[in-house]
């Protein structure tokens, strides 16, 4: 009977795939990128147009519906205590340079699709909204409820959720289609460390640098802007401006200053080295001229850099979820200061404030006032993976795909650390885009699959024992 009821949920997808995907192009097609806050758009206009969407799609599918004033929504069906929530979000990180296809221009090629937002977290966001009208259509006794939250600042603060356990109850089961097969049950700690000092004077003077969009990306475009003093240095550097071996960074001189631009590569900051920090490069170049009088302040600069956390004494992992990272996501100047964003990923049994007060400790050993100015923390997430939500999850995987894939842990933060009862699940396959990066991909099959297994799923959380 339960095989006969998921081929029921299959038949109603298979009839049901090019409306799936003309909305998925649609929602696409919104840029939904965080912007100036206005009376019921908290994160701007296009998210709450993207929200709209969603809304307008539930409400035509005979949802019921609520508005938590921009900030989420939902849509849910059904009848019963047991509450089912899936959670997905409908803001993406900006663009940055580099795109081959329209951003938002939801183009297909080869079996693609191609948009900011193709797999984080648009493509899975709608595959479950779809998952859930099929269990709507199919079983409209269900003995349930199944909700599906759409919120719109996962990418930059949790605002969103954090909104949403003010007013809405918890659920029995929740999941958040937003990171890896067949799901994962560990979510490293998240910190942002902004980190400050004067900038650099001497004979390299550090008048300005500038690069990065968010804590969460890794720097694809830095520029800083550096005065050389006095007639000795002049030649140093000139020298080893010469020698420089980098050619992804460009240096012109303006009088006594020298401005320096550098290209990178972007990647999510939970995985960079999986990208090519511009900061890194502009950063080593200066350390690389620096008379030697200077060398030393550049040195620590360039050590902040670190993926591994090793500059600012939080190097380290764990058993269960593997080594810290660092990502530099953020530099700028202000003030007559050197600012630096540093997004943080560690190991689930480690505490935020014990990674805090090592850092504060390394960079005591520094000369010359780097200083925390502000810290932010979101705690570890962990399940045993013998959960009987983990256990649900790992088999329905098995049984629609025949991998036995072992459920993971991840650097990233999904939705599932701030809701009760709730953990990732997976989204795309090998061949679709990664997150944050240029010309973000995701096959129309893998949508496909994905309404598939999440409909499967949400099925069978809503009526086992």
């Amino acid at each position: 009977m339960a095989s006969d009821n998921v081929a029921r949920l299959h038949a109603w997808l298979k009839a049901h795939e090019q409306q799936l995907l003309d909305d998925y192009r649609r929602l696409l097609q919104v840029p939904s990128i965080e912007s100036e806050p206005a009376p019921g758009s908290p994160f701007g206009e296009m998210n709450r147009r993207a929200l709209d969407l969603m809304l307008g799609l539930a409400e035509s599918s005979g949802m019921a519906t609520k508005d938590l004033e921009g900030y989420c929504g939902w849509a849910e069906f059904g009848k019963g205590e047991r509450l089912v929530v899936t959670l997905g979000h409908l803001d993406v990180v900006p663009v940055g340079p580099g795109w081959k296809h329209e951003p938002f221009g939801a183009e297909i090629e080869d079996g693609y699709v191609y948009a900011r937002g193709a797999v984080d977290d648009k493509g899975p966001t709608i595959a479950s909204f779809y998952a859930c009208r099929a269990i709507q259509e199919s079983f409209p006794d269900l003995p349930a409820r199944i909700r599906s939250v759409f919120g719109c600042n996962e990418e930059s603060g949790f605002q969103c959720v954090a909104r949403y356990v003010k007013t809405e109850e918890p659920p029995t089961y929740g999941v958040a289609p937003d990171s890896g097969w067949p799901c994962i049950h560990g979510e490293k700690g998240i910190a942002n460390f902004v980190i400050e000092r004067p900038l650099i004077v001497g004979e390299l003077e550090l008048i300005e640098v500038e690069g990065g969009q968010r804590p969460n990306i890794v720097i694809d475009s830095c520029r800083a802007r550096a005065r050389v003093n006095g007639p000795t240095a002049r030649a140093f550097v000139e020298s080893k401006v010469a020698d420089r071996w980098d050619r992804n960074l460009d240096v012109a001189w303006q009088g006594d200053e020298l401005i320096v631009s550098a290209r990178g590569k972007a990647a999510h900051g939970a995985f960079p080295m999986g990208g090519d920090s511009a900061a890194t490069r502009v950063f080593r170049f200066l350390r690389e001229i620096a008379p030697l009088s200077n060398q030393r302040e550049y040195d620590h600069l360039l050590m902040i850099c670190h993926i591994g956390g090793d500059g600012l004494g939080i190097a380290g992992s764990d058993e269960a979820s593997g080594a810290l990272t660092a990502n530099m996501g953020i530099v700028r100047t202000l003030n007559g200061n050197l600012q630096l964003t540093v997004n943080v990923r560690y190991p689930v049994t480690w505490k935020g404030a014990e990674l805090q007060a090592r850092c504060k400790k390394k960079l005591a050993e520094y000369e010359n006032g780097f200083t925390i100015a502000s810290f932010s923390d979101s705690p570890p997430l962990y399940f045993p993976v013998d959960h009987p939500l983990v256990k649900t999850i790992c088999e329905v995987y098995r049984e629609e795909t025949g991998d036995t894939k072992e459920p993971g842990t991840m650097g990233g933060g999904t939705y599932a650390r701030a809701i009760p009862n709730t953990v990732s699940i997976g989204t795309g396959w090998d061949g679709d885009g990664d997150a944050h990066e240029t010309d973000e991909r995701c096959a129309i099959e893998s949508l496909f699959k994905m309404s598939r297994i999440y409909a499967h799923l949400f099925y069978r959380l809503a009526t086992m024992d």
